[in-house]
């Protein structure tokens, strides 16, 4: 089971956000999509969670094409997008976030259990339970957005900027956590992230991209050492 994109090209209005973009995240592993604001990362994302429509290329998951088709649909297969912390609905309490994400899900029992785990993950949501989501902290909201994510038992996941304006030990705790779900939950992780040094660290796999093509795909720590992507991408 693995994320394979080959040839992918995405516009964006008038623009060509994406151009023939290809890689592969195998089963269990984290990939990191670096590159700086305007990159085109978010674009591809949301065209692989089924937000956007592609121009070319392909994208399957588990041996079968994931473009075009309906993000819930998508959902039901165990492949979760995380937009950001925003994307939690402010009006509901965190109890009632993490219930939805079980909605559909016939397996009630285990819905209880990835919500007791998801408590243990970020214990600061037990204590914010009865608490409306729109009350949370920037990163409390982050934690939650992911949670509910995981409630759903997904197989693949889909995070764009986990860390977008939050405190660094907030961010460093959210990453850590994010790399011992691979381990613990078998999940393959798809990361898109402008904090580049972050997101590598804890990745297997570092994609590049520069205005909307890869510049380099390598090993995460290979990447991290090479000095020419060190100068030109990560500002060391």
């Amino acid at each position: 089971m693995s994320l394979i994109v080959e040839n992918l090209t995405i516009d964006h209005g008038a623009i060509r956000a994406i151009s023939n973009v290809s890689f592969t995240v195998p089963q269990g592993e984290l990939a990191a999509i670096i590159g700086a604001n305007g990159a085109g990362k978010t674009t591809l994302l949301r065209t692989l969670s089924g937000l956007k429509e592609s121009e070319s290329g392909s994208a399957t998951w588990n041996g079968k094409s994931i473009l075009g088709k309906r993000a819930e649909d998508l959902a039901r297969s165990g492949i979760m997008h995380v937009s950001d912390g925003k994307s939690v609905i402010a009006e509901l309490t965190v109890k009632e976030n993490l219930a939805l994400a079980g909605l559909w899900r016939k397996d009630k029992k285990d819905v209880v259990k990835a919500t007791d785990e998801v408590v243990e993950l970020f214990p600061i949501l037990g204590q914010r339970m009865t608490q409306l989501a729109g009350s949370l902290s920037g990163g409390e909201r982050q934690m939650l957005a992911i949670s509910r994510a995981l409630v759903a038992r997904p197989k693949l996941l889909l995070l764009d900027e986990p860390s977008l304006g939050l405190a660094p030990l907030i961010v460093e705790q959210i990453f850590q956590t994010i790399k011992s779900l691979v381990t613990k939950m078998d999940l393959t992780v798809l990361l898109v992230e402008q904090n580049a040094m972050g997101a590598l660290k804890i990745a297997d796999e570092g994609v590049v991209l520069n205005l909307g093509s890869v510049v380099a795909a390598d090993s995460a720590q290979n990447l991290l050492n090479d000095p020419a992507v060190r100068s030109a991408y990560l500002g060391f």
